[in-house]
């Protein structure tokens, strides 16, 4: 964001997403254009967000919802990007390419790596200090 004023990561963003859980997601941040939320209520529609960014918790869900659900409920919506930081294996999942209900390509690399977030949010990630939180 300090290369970027004009985007903001929003957290805790409720956001309709007809393909996961009752019609409703709410990830950890989403990346959209400054002002994105403002009149959209507690629900935004996804038009106009970037990346959406969740983190694993240790709750015995996190694996359908984090890694299996919203990774498709994301790419249906049209997010261009989805982020998953994954603290049960130290890594970060990047998604993007979404098509027919499916991001088409993932990468998986540990945390330490420098991370290409692809367009449209086209930034390099430095993921080192995520170790420090992986537990």
């Amino acid at each position: 964001m300090q290369h970027r004023p004009e985007r903001w990561l929003y957290g805790d963003r409720g956001m309709k997403v007809e393909r996961c859980r009752k019609g409703r997601a709410r990830p950890d941040g989403i990346l959209a254009p400054f002002g994105f939320p403002a009149g959209h209520g507690d629900w935004s529609d996804t038009g106009g967000v970037l990346m959406a960014v969740d983190v694993t918790s240790h709750d015995s869900d996190t694996h359908q919802g984090d890694r299996v659900e919203k990774p498709d409920g994301y790419a249906g919506a049209g997010i261009p990007v989805y982020l998953l930081v994954d603290r049960d294996d130290g890594s970060v999942v990047v998604y993007n390419q979404p098509e027919n209900g499916r991001y088409l390509h993932a990468e998986k690399l540990p945390f330490g790596a420098s991370v290409k977030l692809p367009g449209p949010v086209g930034i390099i990630l430095d993921t080192a200090p995520l170790k420090e939180f992986a537990d």
